[in-house]
């Protein structure tokens, strides 16, 4: 397993400014967290206790308050190729096709020559070669999810942030769902941090599972999950 990424998230505080009155949201307090490549940490807890905001504080969309988030000991100031982020919606768009929306950033970056069989490849992990030409109203919701996966993948970032993808999928897809993103996190060996509000998926598929408390957000409990994979859906945990 490769262990070569070391996330840390030391002394982190967010506070928000709220627009209708003079007073801020301390939606963060002291959170410590190491994280490293190779797990797969789901990240549960009630509405408003800070998880999505600890998933952006990560991708550099915010900063912290107080306190640093670091890759490697480097404090994460902004956005970068080495993090990529999924959120509940796809999120794709819909002039491009489903190659050309995973292809999207190599060609933004100019480096999508001599990397086109990486495209083909990740559609063919993603299981969509048939689909590769079809536009995204054209794609079933569980398939446009797949995409926006493929599409933070092909950069191959160090760091897969996953805010509750399949939140809004019907039981079957999000089972199909659950199994697709398992088998590119065990491919792929980055470390993957995911929101969910379903603590049977946060076992299912997490290595870690790590339990937030709100008013304000503050690490609860970190809970290993020392199972194998493939994991029995029917197994009491």
């Amino acid at each position: 397993m490769d262990n070569s990424v070391i996330l840390r998230l030391d002394g982190v505080s967010k506070s928000f400014a709220k627009v209708e009155k003079d007073d801020i949201t301390n939606a963060l307090e002291n959170i410590d967290l190491t994280m490293k490549s190779g797990e797969f940490i789901s990240l549960v807890g009630a509405s408003g206790c800070g998880k999505s905001t600890i998933l952006r504080l990560i991708a550099g969309l915010i900063t912290p308050t107080m306190g640093t988030v670091t890759i490697n000991g480097k404090e994460i100031t902004g956005p970068g190729p080495d993090r990529g982020m999924v959120f509940q919606s796809p999120t794709l768009f819909p002039w491009l096709t489903v190659e050309k929306n995973i292809s999207f950033s190599l060609r933004m970056q100019k480096k999508l020559k001599g990397h086109e069989d990486d495209v083909l490849r990740m559609i063919r992990l993603i299981g969509l070669e048939e689909f590769k030409d079809d536009y995204p109203m054209q794609l079933s919701g569980g398939m446009a999810q797949r995409v926006a996966l493929a599409r933070s993948l092909i950069n191959g970032p160090e760091i897969l942030l996953l805010d509750e993808p399949l939140g809004a999928l019907d039981a079957f897809t999000r089972m199909n769902m659950q199994d697709e993103i398992l088998n590119v996190w065990k491919e792929k060996k980055q470390l993957l941090i995911m929101v969910t509000h379903d603590v049977d998926e946060a076992i299912y598929m997490g290595t870690k599972v790590i339990v937030m408390d709100a008013a304000p957000g503050r690490v609860k409990a970190q809970i290993p999950i020392e199972m194998e994979y493939p994991r029995n859906r029917s197994r009491a945990f």
